[in-house]
């Protein structure tokens, strides 16, 4: 089940943190090249006789392995290695996580690593019943803060007796769920502030146009999920579409609809339909009284210029063509749709940062 439609909730990883010099990735990929020219080299067949070429494949092996090992201990001296962060931590420590503005159309972090006075969750990976309330992360917004528990994270996307293990433990959630919770949650206090908020009416038509029913009974059966929980997300995506539809300026547009295969499969058959098809996705391209395209340079009229269309004759192929024309702008106009409600989301989490007392995976 989708989380509420926040930009980015796969793009910022921090289970993982690597610092790698990239001109020596290079060098060492130079390295290693070398390494198997010169393997190649001495492998190369000599022109002894067969008793000495008997020999020769051991020896090969013997030097090309030092020339391997002596180049890599030289490599490994002079280059950084990169530094990855284990899935728990065996020492205190915080992380500080300043939400800042976006790249390619998602959010990154600036890490800032330090000492702290320590954490309840440092080093482990799951809690008791009675540790739930414990805070996994906090939050400033707006010169506000704010306290998220290991207990507000799991129920935002699942239940805690699906997160139960078989001890009794509940596995911490990791740290981009935690920065999930927050991002959602800094989007949702944009919306509050903005009056945006949706009646259970909109909530049962939103989850019938993105999931095909309002039961939420049946969808939470469906995810594993208790139905509140369900009806809760769900009642925030489509507070974030409201807010969306409020500060996003272009105008969204609808997919286009694929015109139906011919029966027989003989995709040059002509037919009224295919016609009507046509021109109704050309829309002002198309001049009906003279039966033919208003100008030659149209966004239609170029694309499907090597096809016969009139008022009530085209082929399947000219129609396919068209929809490969209208499929094109609708995904132009989406992507800037979504990139301005990136910028928007960006915006508001550039006022922001987050603690984490947890970097589990």
């Amino acid at each position: 089940m989708a989380e509420p439609n926040t930009p980015d909730n796969d793009e910022l990883e921090t289970n993982e943190v690597e610092t790698v010099d990239q001109d020596a990735s290079i060098d060492e990929k130079d390295e290693q090249s070398s390494v198997e020219a010169d393997s190649t080299k001495e492998e190369s067949p000599s022109k002894k006789d067969d008793d000495s070429k008997k020999d020769q494949p051991k020896k090969k092996e013997k030097r090309s392995k030092k020339n391997r090992e002596r180049k890599q201990a030289e490599a490994s001296k002079s280059k950084p290695k990169p530094v990855k962060m284990r899935s728990g931590l065996s020492t205190p420590i915080w992380v500080v996580i300043a939400l800042v503005c976006a790249i390619a159309g998602g959010l990154i972090g600036h890490f800032a690593f330090g000492g702290g006075s320590g954490s309840a969750l440092s080093g482990r990976t799951s809690v008791s019943e009675g540790e739930l309330d414990t805070t996994i992360a906090t939050y400033t917004y707006n010169g506000q803060t704010t306290s998220v528990s290991i207990r507000d994270v799991i129920n935002a996307s699942s239940t805690l007796e699906a997160s139960k293990n078989d001890d009794g433990t509940y596995k911490i959630p990791s740290a981009d769920n935690a920065l999930s919770y927050v991002r959602n949650e800094i989007v949702m206090k944009e919306a509050e502030n903005r009056g945006i908020n949706v009646s259970d009416d909109d909530v049962a038509a939103y989850a019938e146009e993105t999931l095909g029913s309002s039961d939420f009974d049946s969808i939470a059966s469906s995810y594993n999920m208790d139905s509140d929980t369900v009806k809760s997300l769900i009642r925030d995506s489509a507070t974030m579409k409201a807010l969306r539809d409020q500060v996003v300026t272009t105008q969204s547009a609808t997919a286009p609809t694929a015109p139906t295969q011919p029966a027989d499969g003989n995709t040059e058959a002509t037919s009224a339909d295919y016609a009507k098809y046509i021109i109704d996705l050309a829309g002002d391209e198309w001049d009906a009284q003279n039966n033919t395209w208003k100008s030659t340079d149209g966004v239609y009229a170029s694309a499907l210029s090597s096809y016969t269309i009139t008022n009530d004759s085209a082929s399947y192929a000219a129609a396919q063509a068209a929809y490969y024309v209208a499929y094109q702008q609708y995904s132009t106009t989406q992507s800037a749709v979504s990139s301005e409600w990136t910028d928007f989301v960006n915006g508001l989490l550039c006022n922001g940062n987050v603690t984490l007392s947890s970097l589990v995976a």
